[in-house]
């Protein structure tokens, strides 16, 4: 399952490859998504249901916003690379929460209640695999924009 989810990760933020800055942050659609937002919404995923469910830490000790929504919202200085390192670091933080858990493992830290390992894994799965998505169409509308 680890490899599943590492593949979707790495889908995700390949969708930044080879963009300007002012690309990756283009919003295509009426909702505050773009490539560097889904990738920011990404890093946000993988703190809340590794760093917040795992550890039991909250949002706010955890220094990420308290709503999905926010998550998308791009800081003046946000770049690919600034975003990519932090998406990075995320990931690697959460292979480490759970490197020495099993799947039928509970976590406990989120507001859902206790929750199997497995059930995690397979919701962030589900999650980097729909974004995944829409990063593809987005990038291909940003790719399609350069040739208009």
């Amino acid at each position: 399952m680890d490899a599943f989810v590492d593949e979707h990760r790495e889908a995700l933020a390949a969708s930044l490859h080879g963009l300007t800055d002012e690309e990756a942050r283009m919003r295509l659609v009426p909702s505050r998504t773009s490539l560097l937002g889904l990738v920011q919404h990404a890093t946000f995923v993988e703190r809340v249901w590794f760093e917040e469910a795992v550890t039991g830490r909250s949002r706010a000790e955890l220094g990420i916003p308290a709503t999905p929504d926010d998550s998308f919202d791009l800081t003046p200085d946000a770049t690919i690379a600034s975003v990519l390192a932090a998406h990075r670091a995320a990931c690697d933080a959460s292979r480490a929460a759970v490197a020495e858990l099993d799947l039928d493992d509970l976590v406990t830290g989120n507001r859902r209640g206790p929750l199997p390992l497995r059930w995690v894994l397979l919701h962030v799965l589900r999650e980097l695999a729909q974004h995944a998505g829409h990063a593809d169409i987005l990038r291909e509308q940003v790719l399609a924009a350069r040739e208009g």
